[in-house]
Parts: C-alpha cells; sequence; structure tokens
C-alpha cells in the first residue's frame, strides 16, 4: 500500500502561473478515478468514498479560480475559447500525465469519470463529449447554462449521471434539459431530482452514488 494511502496530496502543476491540483489517494488501489473541476473542495469528498459499497476511487481535482468571471471561461466552451481551449488541455492531457507519473496509476475510459458541480458541472459536460476516449463517464451536480446541448450530439457518448435540487429550478432545468438530449442520442443516462437548494448537501450526498453507479 502506497504511503500515502487515505491522504490529500496537494501539488503545484506549471500551468497559467502555477495552479494546485489536489489528489484524494484511497487506501486500496484505485479501482476508479475521478477527474474534478474546484479541486480545493471536491478532493475533499473522497472520505465521503470510504464505505464498503463504493469501490476505491481516486479523486484528482483541479483548483478553480477564485473569480467567478475567469472560472467560468475556463469551464464553459462559449464565453472565452482560447481561455477554455487552454485549460482543457491542462486539464484533459497534462494532469493525466501528471498522475500517472505521480502515482503510478493508469486506467480505462470505462474506470474513469470527469465530475463537477454547478459551472464545473459545466466543464464536466463539455470534456466528457469532448472526449469519450478518456472519460467513460460524467458526473454532474446542477449544471450552469453556459453551455447547451448541441444540435447534434457526438458519438460515442460517456455514461452520464445528473442529479439537481428541486429548490434550484433553474439548474433543475438545465440538468433535465440535458439528461433529455443525452438520452435522445442514445446515452445511458441517470437524472435524479433531490431536495435541496444550489450548494446544497446532496451534492455531497449524491457523489458516493455516482461513483457506485459508474462502477457497476
Amino acid at each position: 500500500m502506497s504511503p500515502l494511502a487515505g491522504q490529500l496530496v496537494t501539488e503545484t502543476l506549471e500551468y497559467d502561473g502555477g495552479r494546485q491540483v489536489t489528489v484524494y489517494v484511497p487506501r486500496d488501489r484505485p479501482q476508479l478515478i475521478v477527474f474534478a473541476g474546484d479541486g480545493q473542495r471536491i478532493s475533499k469528498w473522497g472520505r465521503l468514498l470510504e464505505r464498503p459499497d463504493v469501490p476505491a476511487t481516486m479523486i484528482v481535482g483541479v483548483h478553480g479560480l477564485t473569480d467567478e468571471t475567469l472560472r467560468l471561461q475556463e469551464y464553459s466552451p462559449g464565453f472565452a475559447p482560447e481561455r477554455f481551449a487552454a485549460h482543457e488541455k491542462f486539464f484533459v492531457e497534462d494532469i493525466h500525465r501528471w498522475t500517472e507519473s505521480r502515482f503510478g496509476v493508469v486506467l480505462s475510459s470505462a474506470r474513469t469519470a470527469v465530475f463537477g458541480v454547478s459551472a464545473g458541472g459545466e466543464l464536466a459536460l463539455a470534456l466528457g463529449l469532448r472526449h469519450p476516449d478518456v472519460f467513460g463517464a460524467i458526473f454532474c451536480a446542477s449544471p450552469g447554462g453556459g453551455f447547451k446541448p448541441p444540435a447534434t450530439m457526438p458519438s460515442p457518448l460517456p455514461r452520464t449521471y445528473l442529479v439537481a435540487g428541486a429548490q434550484e429550478p433553474f439548474f433543475l432545468e438545465n440538468a433535465t434539459r440535458w439528461a433529455s438530449a443525452l438520452r435522445n442520442a442514445g446515452a445511458d443516462v441517470v437524472m435524479t431530482e433531490r431536495a435541496g437548494s444550489h450548494g446544497g448537501a446532496f451534492w455531497r450526498e449524491e457523489f458516493p452514488l455516482m461513483v457506485a453507479w459508474a462502477a457497476a
């Protein structure tokens, strides 16, 4: 077992003047790996996965920017295409190479997911659709509305698990729109509505269910 097992590891990579990445290293050898935006928050959710019905899962969390405008430009492809493309390359290519080199973890796309909440949910959808050879599953909680389903869906499509709260109608509508579009394109989709508002506890509570579903 790695001496890092059960820990959070944070390092700074050479991107945009230095960007931190926080990794949750599971106690057992990873059976699933989740790449996530807003890593300063999401990586800490690794503790929620330490239960017998959830496979050992590594979380690689790329820290998001605190400036909400710049964060949205990195996460949603329609606002600042050059900034989005640069972050996309860092997230998909550089982070994957670093994870393999740093932790020795190489998993198939079927065992690799991308996860995001709110604007990060847009990032997860965009990267999942653009890189199905890398991400076999998309986990998306309460996606924002800047990135909408394209008229023509790419093929193949990753399996997708969406969740939104009954008390956040704007985000629930966005999630439902994505679920319908993906189902109509032939994707394997789960769409769940929970009690809660934006940023509610249901995000964290749904995360282990997403991971268990992807590993089934």
